[in-house]
């Protein structure tokens, strides 16, 4: 990307990948390996972007597709082929804008998408061996991204094909009436979420109704802030800062020791919601 463009704008880039447990790669390693994209965008100048992120569940389907469509790049992980994730690369692709592919080196490739190449990495996630990965995606991302802007007959994948009209979405204009109706009803769904997440301050830290598990996506922004502070508060009190690459590094121990702050542990709910959170906080 060109010293203009990076100080004109930040380009978004959405991430499609797993998240759950799917062939023996629990959470923890999805964690770890969207961690590993975050890093690559952000050093490259595009903000990040997990399309399945959003905080208002009853329209969190409308959220994944308008994030897929609108997201001017897109890195998705088809390791595992899990269902999801093809479903969500296939709608990319049918909007033929510009698309990464990745995958790890224990993922076979898919017949319908192996015209496109594909960047591996190892599935262990071995440090040396992802410095490098991390270091092909960083150029793979930049390069895909001006090819795309600067030439008209771009296209990551219906080229191969033919001609096609390619699927796009429509802005819809609403009355006054219906946005209000619609603000209200986004406004009834936050109250349900704040009342199931009672937050008492005490100073910087926030307790958590023990009466359910918290899932990190139902977290209101005001404890992701204050989960955000504490976390930075240790980094600078035990001087970690570190560059993207030794920071991955440090982060069980930084996690371990985090884990003994029960306040931290209340807003999270459970373990794989605190292990994301720190590195949703660190890598943000």
């Amino acid at each position: 990307m060109t010293e203009k463009t990076k100080k004109d704008k930040q380009f978004t880039c959405g991430i499609i990948m797993p998240i759950s447990l799917i062939d023996n790669c629990s959470p923890e390693h999805w964690a770890d390996v969207l961690g590993i994209l975050k890093d690559v965008c952000i050093t490259n100048n595009f903000i990040p972007n997990l399309v399945s992120d959003a905080d208002d569940i009853g329209v969190i389907h409308n959220r994944i597709i308008e994030n897929i469509y609108s997201s001017d790049i897109v890195i998705c992980d088809v390791s595992c082929k899990n269902a999801n994730v093809m479903f969500e690369l296939g709608m990319r692709l049918a909007f033929d804008k510009p698309t990464i592919i990745i995958k790890d080196d224990l993922t076979g490739y898919s017949f319908d998408t192996s015209l496109i190449e594909h960047l591996e990495y190892p599935r262990d996630l071995r440090f040396t061996s992802i410095n490098k990965f991390k270091d092909s995606l960083g150029k793979k991302l930049i390069a895909t991204f001006e090819k795309s802007k600067s030439d008209p007959n771009y296209s990551t994948f219906l080229k191969n094909f033919g001609k096609y009209k390619i699927a796009h979405l429509e802005d819809r204009e609403v009355s006054t009436d219906t946005f209000i109706l619609n603000a209200i009803e986004e406004l009834r769904r936050d109250v349900r979420i704040i009342k199931n997440v009672s937050l008492h301050e005490r100073g910087d830290n926030v307790r958590v109704n023990l009466g359910r598990s918290i899932n990190s996506h139902e977290l209101t922004e005001e404890a992701r802030t204050i989960f955000k502070k504490n976390v930075h508060d240790y980094i600078k009190k035990n001087n970690l800062m570190a560059k993207p690459s030794e920071m991955d590094i440090m982060l069980p121990d930084i996690i371990e020791e985090l884990e003994k702050n029960e306040e931290l542990k209340l807003i999270a709910g459970n373990s794989n919601n605190f292990r994301r959170l720190v590195r949703d906080s660190i890598y943000a």
